[in-house]
């Protein structure tokens, strides 16, 4: 379902109620109503050109995906985010995730976000 953008429709179907996710460092996200506001407010912004999962480890509960997203800004300008999803699962659903990417690839998004603000319309 990533590969094919369904983002919002696979959050029901595999998170958890309970789930946590993680950016980073950043303090989690709690619940997957609290998921499927970030994922819908990220969706509502970007336009996603290509979302694959490069490769994966699977060892019991616990799944390591390494995943591709070719990103378009309202701007046009793209801007490429490479990530590995560390996800533990309980029976069929996730209940946690955390992302570890390098920030420095979201710089094109940065900007267009400074730009806005600049701008007035954030």
């Amino acid at each position: 379902m990533m590969e094919q953008q369904k983002f919002l429709e696979a959050i029901p179907i595999f998170y958890a109620e309970d789930m946590t996710a993680r950016e980073n460092t950043e303090p989690p996200r709690v619940g997957r109503s609290a998921q499927l506001e970030n994922e819908a407010r990220t969706v509502a912004a970007l336009r996603y050109e290509v979302s694959r999962a490069a490769s994966y480890v699977v060892d019991g509960d616990r799944v390591a995906i390494e995943w591709v997203f070719e990103i378009v800004l309202p701007n046009g300008a793209k801007c490429r985010l490479e990530e590995i999803a560390y996800q533990t699962w309980r029976g069929d659903r996730i209940v946690a995730e955390r992302y570890f990417y390098d920030p420095a690839q979201l710089k094109p998004l940065h900007d267009f976000m400074r730009t806005v603000a600049v701008a007035g319309g954030a």
